[in-house]
């Protein structure tokens, strides 16, 4: 049996504000808009070649907009990713690696494979992560 993940909950405060980040900034495709009452909305988008979705709500029981942590997007090629992020305008870190030493700035001629990463946030706060990943295992 396979147990996948398929949404993730991200709670904001501003449902068009977020869906504007999500979709023009971060390139995400809306799947859809839907409105439950006039207090509660869900729209959720998927980044590009991604099984797994978003879903941005006003109304996230238990969770307060800019609370999500630990989310990682995985690429295959973190600085051309990171440059286009950059492009469309999302305040982004600069690549880091984990390495021996621990955490500090990529360098030229690093292997970014499974320790390259960049962040970013959403208007809300919500914190995101970017990790290259070129090989599994």
């Amino acid at each position: 049996m396979n147990w996948t993940i398929e949404v993730v909950s991200v709670p904001v405060s501003d449902v068009d504000r977020a869906k504007t980040f999500y979709a023009d900034q971060l390139g995400f495709a809306v799947d859809h808009d839907t409105s439950v009452s006039d207090d509660v909305r869900f729209v959720q988008l998927t980044p590009r070649g991604s099984g797994c979705s978003v879903v941005l709500s006003n109304s996230h029981e238990g969770m307060s907009p800019g609370s999500l942590r630990g989310v990682q997007l995985v690429v295959n090629d973190i600085k051309a990713a990171r440059a286009e992020l950059v492009e469309r305008g999302v305040d982004v870190s600069e690549i880091i690696v984990y390495a021996e030493e621990g955490q500090r700035p990529a360098r030229d001629g690093d292997d970014l494979n499974n320790v390259g990463f960049c962040r970013f946030s959403d208007p809300d706060g919500n914190s995101w992560a970017i990790q290259q990943i070129t090989a599994r295992d």
